[in-house]
């Protein structure tokens, strides 16, 4: 029979592409379980099959104990030590000491219990060997043939006992994916389950669409472009930034191809999506402008502050600019990371007179200037009395309308309405009344309330909205203290979420 066991070895671990050393132990485990049936069940038994004879010997073994020990559950399995020296004298506890007993025939064994061990163990393998390959691969490009689709996905033979699953939301809506086609897709992430590992499928992400341009452009997969961003819409379209490292390249032609090849193979692949290649720039009202293609960006205003743009387009263009149901301005937000807002160059006008307007009422009425000088101090780029208080005087000097003693001025007024507003909020702050809601809350007292709302504390809101080392600065009390006033707090925002 020892040959035998060789030549199942082989076989399996030839059919199964694994590791002869996992199908011996596969094929001891199943030894050593018959023997234990013949036996008893309760026994341990240790099995060695010689990895290139096939010969095999069985063991019965004990686990060893201190003679004090009061640890044993299993007599059938575990020895103190006066009598595990009986056995062997050099016996350690902690360790097993173990006798020779007589190996049943490996023809004998029951056919379905090796089987199963062996099953189980090959299995138990292929899911290690599929997490091993797979683990660090997440955000790789894969392809394979789809085995199955249900209502819940697409199952993909990727080759090597490993199944990828495309879960319904993560395909193309409305493509077609039928059996044994040959699909592509980004693996997502590499789940650990029970019933072994699943590696989760996307076609959706824009990441798997850098990666298809990466296979048909070699020009990226060499470092002479690089693909910085992309935006979807998934099966309707797309937008992907690309820059150039070689001077001589042109980095959207490139990415086109030759009467639009390369750019038509992704989009094919992406079951028609239309691709818009946009040159990057490190402006980013430039970037923001080609990203709007194909439509013509005639002004654009950019808001640092609020990370916004007023982006201003022909009347008869704003249709294209917004795209079907604000597909392209949502595409070029996401794919610059700003806010865009698309308005007619009319409104641009009237928006930028309103807020013209405004900043000069507020110039005007806080320093009190005339409207002269507001509209110069306008005109610079000022927006706030902090601005003009604050900005260095050098700044204000290159200004041609204004002298040194106009800046002086202008500068003390500034700082005069920001040191009387300062007053005006802390006397406000100093003055406020806790809410109702806030003196309800358990934990909260009267003399805490009122100390909280003297630092801006006044609801039962601003308190949830707090760190505990914010409140334990407001008023000295323990953590433990702080963190359980601030989730009774908070403890509506969850009986909301619930309903």
């Amino acid at each position: 029979m020892t040959v035998e066991i060789i030549k199942v070895v082989d076989t399996v671990s030839e059919a199964k592409d694994l590791e002869r050393e996992v199908i011996f132990e596969a094929i001891e485990n199943a030894i050593a379980s018959a023997t234990k049936k013949k036996y008893t069940e309760n026994m341990d038994v240790r099995v060695i099959i010689d990895r290139n004879t096939g010969e095999y010997k069985t063991y019965r073994q004990w686990m060893v104990f201190e003679d004090e020990s009061t640890e044993l559950e299993f007599p059938d399995q575990e020895l103190r030590m006066i009598d595990a020296v009986d056995i062997d004298e050099n016996a350690t506890p902690g360790e097993y000491v173990e006798v020779p007993i007589d190996s049943v025939e490996f023809g004998r064994i029951s056919a379905q219990m090796a089987k199963q061990v062996i099953v189980q163990k090959v299995r138990e393998a292929e899911r290690d060997q599929v997490t091993d390959e797979y683990k660090d691969r997440e955000g790789e490009l894969l392809s394979g043939l789809v085995k199955r689709v249900d209502r819940n996905g697409a199952y993909i033979d990727l080759g090597g006992n490993a199944e990828g699953f495309i879960p319904r939301e993560n395909l193309i809506p409305r493509e077609a994916i039928r059996m044994h086609d040959r699909v592509k897709a980004l693996l997502a992430e590499v789940k650990d389950e029970p019933r072994g590992p699943q590696l989760i499928l996307t076609r959706t992400s824009p990441q798997f669409l850098i990666e298809l341009f990466k296979i048909e452009v070699p020009e990226v997969g060499q470092g002479l472009i690089e693909i910085l961003g992309s935006a979807r819409d998934p099966g309707l379209r797309a937008k992907i930034s690309v820059k150039s490292n070689e001077p001589r390249i042109d980095p959207v032609g490139a990415c086109v191809g030759i009467r639009g090849s390369r750019v038509q193979s992704v989009s094919n692949e992406l079951a028609g999506e239309r691709v818009d290649i946009i040159l990057w720039n490190d402006n980013p009202a430039q970037y923001v402008i080609n990203a709007m293609s194909p439509a013509e960006v005639i002004s654009i205003v950019v808001d640092e502050d609020a990370h916004s743009m007023d982006v201003a387009v022909d009347e008869e263009k704003l249709s294209q600019a917004i795209g079907r149901g604000g597909q392209n301005i949502r595409l070029a937000s996401e794919l610059t990371e700003w806010e865009l807002n698309v308005m007619t160059e009319v409104d641009a006008d009237m928006k930028s007179e309103q807020e013209t307007r405004g900043l000069i009422e507020l110039f005007t009425g806080q320093l009190d200037v005339d409207e002269e000088v507001a509209l110069i101090l306008v005109q610079e780029g000022f927006a706030s009395v902090e601005e003009v208080a604050y900005v260095p005087a050098s700044e204000l000097m290159q200004i041609e309308e204004f002298d040194e003693d106009i800046v002086d001025e202008l500068r003390n007024r500034a700082r005069d309405v920001l040191l009387t507003q300062a007053i005006v909020a802390e006397e406000i702050i100093e003055n406020a009344e806790p809410a109702e809601d806030l003196l309800e809350l358990k934990g909260v007292t009267k003399t805490l309330a009122s100390k909280l709302a003297s630092k801006g504390v006044i609801t039962r809101e601003d308190l949830a909205e707090l760190a505990s080392d914010d409140l334990i600065e407001i008023h000295d009390m323990e953590k433990e203290k702080a963190d359980a006033l601030i989730m009774e707090a908070r403890s509506h925002w969850f009986d909301e979420d619930e309903k």
